[in-house]
């Protein structure tokens, strides 16, 4: 979720729901430990449950890094190996992780011994010409064994030959199956499921059927009301469910703070287009913020406008 789930993005989840982790969007070891980064790491105190997700290959730089992390508040250190972006293979570090397993250990097993917060690891379930059923448990055996006791899963392989970052997402078959029978193989390792998973009613069915946790990402920010609204009574039987024509009023002040320090209002309103995905007005709403929000003085007058138009509830609010 790199370029999307930027501190803008999470507040604006996390109004939604009070109870999902939330994952920062890939932030790489050298970006903070050598280039001095540290503004990556911002984030509001109403964030959490909150996770850094890291993006490395050398142990004594994800250590640092991670402590970095962890410093700075986060609940959770997770080293992504999932990642097949070309920017990410340059740097030996995502997805082509899944070719070096020893490596993987090694790095959890660094980060763990600098950070007392959990360190956990994504992946995918192979790359390229990989067997999955003979990598993946491979590949789980060996950070299970340097400490790691939390994994997600994306139950796709990623090729990294032929095929664009956007077509790993889609392209590649999704094996639920094997994720599933990892968990039978793996039964102390909390093991989450991630990829094509769209509703909660198929996060519950994950859940049901063994699963610990269920990561959705794309869904998630393109129809962010449609999962998150409903998670915490759903999923962790806890509060009730959020109205998305409230979040927008709650974001209001945050938006006008944001715009006193000199931000632009479509740095936060690019986050919030999808809000009423499906809901009578959800077009105008886009467009008014799509439109108006581009404009240099653009103010929280343009989000109350747009609001506006979604719903009879939302003019008279």
């Amino acid at each position: 979720m790199m370029d999307w789930t930027d501190r803008h993005c999470r507040y604006l989840h996390r109004l939604l729901s009070r109870e999902t982790l939330l994952y920062t969007e890939m932030v790489t070891a050298p970006a903070l430990v050598r280039g001095g980064a540290l503004h990556l790491l911002e984030f509001s105190s109403q964030e959490h449950p909150l996770a850094l997700q890291l993006g490395g290959s050398d142990p004594e730089e994800l250590a640092k890094a991670a402590k970095l992390g962890a410093d700075a508040g986060y609940d959770e250190i997770n080293l992504n190996c999932g990642c097949p972006s070309d920017r990410v293979q340059s740097g030996t570090f995502g997805a082509v992780l899944m070719q070096h397993p020893q490596l993987v250990a090694d790095c959890v097993a660094a980060m763990r011994d600098a950070v007392d917060v959990d360190v956990t690891v994504k992946c995918r379930i192979g790359v390229d010409d990989q067997d999955p059923e003979v990598v993946l448990p491979d590949f789980l055996n060996h950070i299970a064994k340097a400490g790691c006791e939390r994994v997600t899963i994306h139950a796709r392989k990623a090729w990294l030959q032929g095929l664009s970052p956007k077509e790993n997402r889609d392209i590649p078959p999704l094996d639920y199956d094997l994720v599933h029978r990892m968990k039978d193989q793996f039964p102390a390792l909390h093991i989450s499921i991630n990829g094509g998973i769209t509703s909660l009613a198929e996060a519950k069915a994950h859940l049901e059927a063994g699963l610990d946790g269920v990561m959705i990402g794309r869904a998630a920010y393109h129809q962010p009301a449609d999962v998150l609204c409903a998670a915490d009574p759903e999923i962790y039987g806890a509060g009730t469910a959020t109205d998305p024509v409230e979040v927008v009023h709650k974001m209001v002040p945050y938006i006008e703070a944001h715009l006193a320090q000199g931000g632009r209002l479509h740095q936060i309103t690019r986050h919030m287009l999808g809000l009423f995905a499906a809901r009578p007005g959800a077009r105008q709403w886009r467009r008014t913020l799509s439109e108006g929000a581009a404009r240099k003085d653009a103010g929280t007058d343009v989000l109350l406008q747009a609001l506006a138009s979604v719903t009879p509830l939302a003019q008279a609010g």
